[in-house]
């Protein structure tokens, strides 16, 4: 057996395109869709990452803006800063990147973020809508997983599907979207007992754990489901690799993806559908 790929550039490319048509749309009302980022500019992957989220930002039609925090930046500054956001009617979207930096206090920036503007759906606000079943913006990553699957036509209904790892950004919040899929849903992690078991007896894995690699080719049953949300730098690689070995999955899996190519670009053109959606619900479109 040789695994299909989940192409997620492809389908963010789609995306994109697809967004880049409701901008326009909007742009002809006077409404320009607009995501503005806290990030911390002494972490070069925070840099680089949110550089990238602002050229799809331009080519998907919206504009974008940055707020950068360093040591010097005070707790009230930040807030301070959150506020003026939450009351910007311009601002459509606001993303805090993770992480900020060790004296800033992520939490109750988190909380002063309000649920409206939480396009990538991490704020309690957000998650405790998606635990009630209220309507809200779902977790980038996760909610770019589930679209992933339901463009290749994945169905989840009475699957067992195992979630590795339980983080609020990734793993609980992708836990939740599985179960309203109707899927039948275990969390696990680093700690768990058996892991390679629990794996096998699953019709779809979601590794998220931070371990270079983990899961391998012989803990799946065959024709699974393998969803790596994993990014892990090795010393000696020259590009980045998932939780899941790869080569080895392959051979086992019916589906799964690559890393790169996989579940990061999903999370990024989720990042943007919100953002245009929040215009749109502003705009009272």
């Amino acid at each position: 057996m040789s695994a299909q790929i989940l192409d997620g550039i492809g389908l963010a490319r789609q995306i994109r395109a697809s967004l880049k048509e409701r901008t326009e749309a909007l742009r002809r009302r006077g409404v320009v869709p607009r995501l503005e980022v806290i990030v911390a500019t002494q972490d070069p992957a925070s840099v680089a990452y949110v550089r990238m989220k602002r050229k799809w930002c331009e080519l998907a039609g919206l504009e974008s803006g940055a707020f950068e925090v360093d040591a010097g930046t005070s707790q009230s500054q930040l807030l301070e800063q959150i506020h003026r956001l939450n009351e910007d009617p311009r601002v459509h979207g606001v993303l805090i990147q993770h992480p900020l930096p060790k004296h800033l206090d992520e939490h109750e920036a988190l909380l002063a973020l309000g649920a409206e503007k939480d396009v990538d759906g991490i704020t309690p606000q957000s998650l405790g809508r998606l635990v009630a079943d209220l309507p809200g913006f779902r977790s980038a990553t996760p909610l770019g997983i589930v679209t992933l699957l339901d463009h290749h036509g994945i169905d989840l209904q009475g699957r067992r599907a195992l979630v590795i790892g339980r983080s609020v950004i990734l793993g609980k919040p992708m836990a939740l979207l599985l179960l309203q899929r109707h899927a039948t849903v275990t969390i696990a992690h680093s700690r768990t007992r058996d892991l390679p078991e629990l794996c096998r007896q699953s019709d779809l894995v979601v590794a998220a754990v931070g371990r270079a690699e983990m899961v391998r080719g012989d803990w799946l049953q065959p024709g699974a489901v393998v969803v790596d949300a994993g990014y892990n730098r090795v010393e000696g690689r020259d590009t980045d690799v998932g939780d899941v070995h790869f080569e080895s999955a392959a051979r086992v899996a019916s589906w799964i993806t690559p890393v790169p190519g996989g579940v990061g670009p999903m999370t990024v053109a989720s990042l943007l559908a919100n953002t245009v959606a929040a215009a749109e619900r502003a705009a009272g479109a």
